[in-house]
């Protein structure tokens, strides 16, 4: 264990060393980069993030007054952005700030839902991604990470934590999202954009672009505010996902894409786009008495997508493409914090842990580690910084991992976590 903290605490030591303190607190998204203004609060690659792993840190030591310093900076920094954010998102926006004051206990959150509200039309979310030439203008996302079900997880949260009007946030996303389903022979599905705004169509039918996260917000706003149609909505949207996915490994996997591309793979294991996120749609069913879906029991279908994780061949390299990322989003750390949190596979999430310490790479006062892109002229490319694709997260994963491996088994609740855990 001790080679965990000590890992832990040099990532940390070298995160820390990339913070940038001028007009504003920020970190490049990776090493030598510069400002990015936009995602420069958010939880994916910006200081905001940084709010995680000091949530981390704070189950196995007390901060230092460097650390509060930064906490304190973080805080209001997030804070006085509020007013003027036209972002929604889970990742970089308004539902990030949610997420960040929260695990800082901070005050703020509720002026956060106050701006979703007004920010709000009769379909969602505006975001300006989301236009030509890929999707017709005025096109709504009700995704997890960049649409609707993400604000309805938010309100969610936020009325866990007592805020002000985030029963009236959650109405108004659970209404956009229910608008947007579509029959299907086993169910009912959802895509990231409808069907009739996207120019091209395709499904990314797992946890953070699709049908999977859909289903796992709906089903924890069915629990949380008494509303039986939006945990049958989910079961349904469940239903249909199960039709969709692939048991040939003996657990369960949904598809990277649908229709698949001849020069993708046609699964992956992390996060975002795998079984590792997708395993969080289980536990929220559960939550909202759903038992089965498809004739099995929810927990089964848990255990399964966590069977096709442990059976991939991942951490290993095993050809150009094949797990080049050792980060929380798409790689390593993700994988292995899920199983800590869930309490299964967790010898196998600890040999993750001990494989991130050997890609560990010394860099001045700590370490960082780089990620391999296979198809650049130069495939490895420069470390991350933040919490979802960078050093940050991956710190988090190893003070986890060595809390648990001296036998606490205690986790930080998290916006895309507490009902998992």
């Amino acid at each position: 264990m001790e080679k965990y903290w000590g890992t832990a605490e040099a990532a940390w030591r070298w995160v820390l060393d990339q913070i940038r303190y001028d007009d504003a607190v920020w970190i490049p998204r990776s090493v030598g980069g510069e400002l990015d203004q936009e995602n420069r609060d958010s939880m994916y690659s910006g200081v905001g993030g940084l709010a995680y792993a000091l949530a981390e840190i704070s189950l196995s030591r007390e901060w230092t007054a460097e650390e509060q310093r930064l906490a304190d900076l973080v805080a209001e920094q997030v804070r006085a952005g509020i007013g003027t954010s036209v972002d929604h998102t889970f990742f970089c926006g308004l539902v990030s700030a949610i997420g960040v004051l929260t695990v800082l206990d901070a005050p703020g959150a509720e002026a956060a839902v106050t701006r979703l509200l007004d920010l709000s039309t009769s379909d969602g979310w505006a975001l300006e991604w989301f236009g030509p030439p890929r999707y017709l203008e005025g096109a709504r996302c009700h995704d997890l990470t960049l649409g609707s079900a993400g604000v309805l997880l938010g309100a969610v949260w936020a009325h866990r934590h007592g805020v002000a009007g985030a029963d009236e946030l959650a109405k108004v996303a659970a209404e956009a999202v229910l608008a947007e389903r579509e029959e299907a022979p086993a169910g009912l599905n959802w895509r990231q954009v409808p069907a009739r705004s996207c120019v091209v169509q395709r499904e990314t039918p797992n946890f953070s672009h699709g049908l999977a996260g859909i289903a796992t917000a709906l089903a924890l706003a069915g629990a949380e505010f008494a509303r039986p149609d939006l945990a049958e909505a989910a079961a349904a949207g469940a239903e249909h996902l199960v039709a969709l996915g692939d048991t040939s490994d003996g657990g369960f996997r949904a598809p990277l894409r649908i229709p698949a591309l001849e020069d993708m793979e046609p699964f992956s294991y992390g996060w975002c786009h795998g079984p590792t996120g997708t395993s969080l749609l289980w536990p929220a069913l559960k939550r909202a008495g759903v038992t089965e879906v498809a004739g099995v029991p929810v927990m089964d279908w848990h255990a399964r997508c966590l069977h096709s994780v442990r059976v991939s061949g991942l951490p290993e390299r095993r050809y150009p493409g094949f797990w080049d990322n050792d980060g929380r989003c798409c790689g390593t750390a993700g994988v292995g914090d899920r199983l800590l949190d869930a309490g299964e596979h967790t010898e196998f999430a600890l040999h993750l842990a001990d494989v991130v310490v050997e890609r560990a790479i010394p860099d001045g006062s700590g370490v960082c580690w780089r990620f391999v892109e296979h198809r650049n002229p130069e495939p490895l490319l420069p470390a991350g910084v933040g919490w979802m694709a960078g050093a940050a997260g991956i710190a988090g994963f190893l003070f986890h991992a060595a809390r648990f491996a001296q036998g606490d088994t205690t986790s930080v609740p998290r916006l895309d976590t507490w009902w998992a855990l």
